[in-house]
């Protein structure tokens, strides 16, 4: 079986059970996940292959978590992706050793963020020219404050 930084399969397939049943009844996530998802048995599995080759580079994973994650943009949240991170950071404190629990927090930071920018970062939009008569330095602010 394979380990790296105290993680293996076993502690996986754990740590996937225990956080899901917490979002599950979570008053936030729970609604959004439970209408998402028909065979939550098959789908802890898919969580687990997809954590396992993420984190042990098994391999196991064979899904596209970007599609998955855009059929439900309309109810996904920056704020809820906050709650999923700090249910994640609670359970593998709690479940994990020290640094296992360490890696799996910042690489689910990444994935988080990487799904965010997948769901609502858009180069099609058209940048708001200031007026003409601006400064150098007024224009840079109005570039600013037209940032999302």
């Amino acid at each position: 079986m394979i380990s790296v930084a105290g993680i293996d399969e076993a502690g996986l397939r754990r740590l996937i059970d225990v956080f899901y049943a917490r979002i599950r009844i979570d008053a936030e996530l729970g609604p959004i996940f439970n209408d998402a998802v028909s065979d939550w048995p098959a789908h802890l599995e898919k969580l687990t292959a997809f954590w396992s080759s993420v984190m042990l580079t098994s391999g196991r994973y064979k899904g596209q978590p970007v599609p998955a994650h855009l059929k439900h943009k309309d109810r996904i949240t920056p704020a809820l992706f906050e709650r999923w991170l700090l249910l994640w950071r609670q359970t593998t404190d709690e479940l994990m050793p020290p640094k296992a629990a360490a890696a799996l927090q910042a690489k689910a930071a990444r994935i988080a963020e990487s799904l965010q920018l997948a769901l609502y970062f858009r180069l099609d939009r058209q940048p708001v020219s200031p007026p003409a008569s601006c400064t150098a330095t007024e224009a840079d602010q109005h570039a600013r404050s037209a940032l999302p």
